[in-house]
């Protein structure tokens, strides 16, 4: 007989356990539609404002040295130019404003890179930088007006210039004001309460910024010691490091001609091209991480509203697209029917909004690069009016610079171009490492399909066939998603994994012995948990060789009803999933989802909600090891409690032994796990032998 005053505690520990695991997934759930529901709205103001202003930053101080290192003025001698004009001494105003507009600058990039390793405070950093470079723009635009008056120029005009120092000080107070305007952004959305008032930068967005920092120090003590053992002007050393370390190789008069300068090129060209190379992995890495993740969420969520207010009443469909429909009744399904039906719309709303995204983000990328081209070679065109450059000749300047080409036919004499072309040189870096990466997800990766796909029609056919090879090509070309897994892939959790699946492989033995131990004294029940304990550990040992498929696994319905059986969501429960709403006034509630649970009810989703997986921005193989871990873990507390209630589990070892349509396991698990129950049994009877 059981003590009550002991027996009631113990009981409710283990209602407090289940109850735990319960909100943990409640939790999580809402957190995951939390973001969902502002998707990548936010993002730029937390993210990439901050990204862009650590990154340009230092730019924009490198500008600013350069503006104020050189006079700003230059006399030019009778059949010379103003690229080889004798220096005018400047007004001690002039050089103690831009000494005190550097000052500014430094301590506002100073702050912000010290809020963001979290050694200054959000609501002391922010004000400093924003109030720092805001200063600094506009003392540099204040030096930059009078320069550009009478007051400053010298008479007559026609034999004085300003030099490479004055255009870059305009440079550097447009970068301040435009970075400082995103910080105000960024605050305003963080008082908002939109995020947190901290940076949570991800580690290759703190390497970029480091990245650049250290690439525009290399830039300029480069062309210090250049413009010393070569007797260059020091800004024109500048110009000379840009375009040698970006690969452009333009030429002209600047070109080591000592032995000590073309000695020291050897080793500071390579390291720069491995600082370039290193920046543009970054970059690369960035864009691949957190803005394809985004824009993926933005665009689902945008077409998953639009599929769903597209529902035909009469007809019984929704719309995918101009010219394609899918059914969409319920009429006379049973609830798994009537999921899958869910699931199959929701897969077509994945594709479409991916492969919008992926045009999307090309079409962005190209007309940024085509306007760097355009809009530089109109600059180049005035700049270089002494020359008298037409605008094809700009053209034809600019594109050999932006692919790296640099034949030298042509080359920059004016102090604005020159000037103008280390800015924009810098700016190609980012603008075509991006059109290249996303171009890799739609041309590139046409072109190679279509070039694999003809090859194995002719010369290569593989040992399929040449029938089989045709119809996988056009699902190819039509789809552009099948699943492939990379051999040999890797990541660097690979031993946390392993030590996971030896963990795991450790309670599949543990539990499956218990779980025959049980059968054969013919308790039934602790049978089937056990059993089903095993197949959980099972499965996330199955599942976790999925988490570095590229590209990432998309598993059929058949599999994702399998394993949400296996997490106590069984899609022929028609109490356990919520029906999606297909009409709904979005301006009386805003913020309330299609086919999600309202406030207060349970942990519900449909597979067109955004608790849905296929709207998660988590892969989906990711979001199966989350939940087979946590309900495992859930069982092993419960296995725990002493007073825990057995129940029976969503699957058992009766599932295999008399299959029932309507409750089987997925069939080629099936048959491994009939495989692996036999192996166990042989050897339990090896054992009791040797006993």
């Amino acid at each position: 007989m059981n003590d009550p005053g002991l027996d009631e505690p113990a009981q409710k520990a283990a209602q407090d356990v289940e109850k735990n695991g319960k909100e943990q997934d409640q939790e999580k759930a809402e957190a995951q539609e939390q973001r969902f529901l502002d998707p990548s709205r936010w993002w730029f103001a937390s993210t990439a404002c901050p990204l862009i202003a650590g990154t340009f930053g230092p730019i924009a101080n490198a500008f600013s040295i350069c503006a104020l290192v050189e006079k700003w003025r230059v006399y030019i001698p009778p059949g010379a130019d103003e690229g080889h004009g004798v220096k005018v001494e400047d007004p001690v105003w002039l050089v103690a404003v831009n000494s005190v507009s550097l000052v500014f600058a430094l301590a506002a990039n100073i702050a912000l890179l010290l809020n963001m390793t979290q050694r200054l405070k959000f609501a002391i950093a922010q004000p400093i930088t924003i109030v720092g470079w805001f200063m600094a723009s506009f003392l540099l635009i204040a030096l930059v007006s009078v320069a550009s008056t009478s007051i400053f120029r010298i008479e007559p005009m026609t034999e004085h210039a300003l030099s490479q120092a004055y255009y870059y000080g305009i440079m550097a107070a447009a970068i301040y004001f435009i970075i400082s305007s995103l910080m105000i952004f960024t605050v305003f959305g963080a008082y908002r309460n939109h995020y947190p008032k901290e940076f949570r930068l991800t580690s290759s967005q703190r390497t970029l910024m480091l990245q650049t920092i250290g690439f525009m120090f290399y830039l300029l003590i480069g062309a210090l010691v250049f413009s010393k053992v070569e007797g260059w002007n020091y800004l024109d050393a500048v110009y000379w490091a840009d375009f040698t370390l970006l690969t452009v190789g333009i030429g002209g008069e600047y070109v080591p001609a000592t032995h000590a300068g073309r000695s020291l090129l050897f080793f500071y060209a390579i390291g720069g091209i491995v600082m370039v190379g290193l920046v543009i992995g970054s970059i690369r890495s960035l864009i691949l991480e957190r803005g394809k993740e985004k824009m993926s969420a933005r665009f689902m969520e945008m077409k998953r509203e639009k599929v769903l207010g597209s529902m035909d009443d009469e007809e019984r469909t929704v719309k995918l697209g101009l010219f394609e429909k899918m059914k969409f009744s319920e009429k006379g399904l049973s609830e798994s029917q009537r999921r899958e039906q869910e699931f199959r719309i929701m897969r077509r709303v994945q594709e479409k909004a991916g492969r919008k995204r992926r045009y999307t983000a090309l079409a962005i990328s190209s007309v940024a690069a085509l306007l760097l081209w355009f809009l530089g070679a109109l600059v180049f065109m005035y700049a270089e009016k002494p020359q008298d450059w037409s605008y094809f000749v700009s053209l034809y300047f600019a594109y050999t610079s932006l692919l790296t080409i640099g034949y030298g036919d042509y080359t920059l004499a004016s102090n604005a171009g020159k000037a103008f072309f280390v800015f924009w040189s810098l700016m190609a870096v980012p603008t075509l490492t991006i059109l290249i990466s996303n171009m890799g997800d739609t041309v590139i990766k046409a072109f190679r399909d279509l070039t694999i796909w003809i090859g194995s029609l002719t010369v290569l056919p593989d040992e399929k066939g040449i029938s089989s090879t045709f119809s996988i090509g056009l699902k190819r070309l039509r789809l552009g998603n099948l699943y492939e897994p990379k051999e040999g892939a890797t990541s660097s959790g690979a031993s946390e994994k392993g030590m996971l699946d030896k963990l795991a492989k450790h309670i599949e033995d543990e539990e499956l012995e218990q779980a025959e131990e049980a059968g054969e004294h013919g308790d039934y029940l602790e049978r089937d948990i056990r059993f089903y304990h095993y197949v959980l550990a099972r499965e996330l040992r199955e599942v976790m060789r999925d988490i570095n498929a590229s590209p990432p696994r998309q598993y059929t319905y058949q599999e994702w009803n399998y394993y949400l059986r296996l997490i106590g969501q069984d899609e022929g429960d028609t109490s356990a999933h919520r029906k999606p709403k297909i009409h709904q006034d979005r301006k009386a509630n805003s913020n309330t989802d299609l086919g999600t649970a309202n406030d207060g009810e349970e942990q519900t989703w449909s597979w067109l909600g955004i608790r849905s997986p296929l709207m998660g921005s988590q892969d989906e193989a990711v979001w199966l090891l989350q939940s087979l871990s946590a309900t495992l873990e859930r069982e092993m507390q419960k296995l725990r409690s002493p007073h825990a209630k057995k129940e029976p589990p969503p699957i058992s070892m009766a599932d295999l032994k008399k299959r029932d349509d309507s409750k089987a396991l997925e069939p080629n698990h099936e048959k491994e796990l009939q495989k692996e129950i036999s192996a166990a049994e042989i050897r339990r009877r090896g054992q009791k032998s040797n006993v």
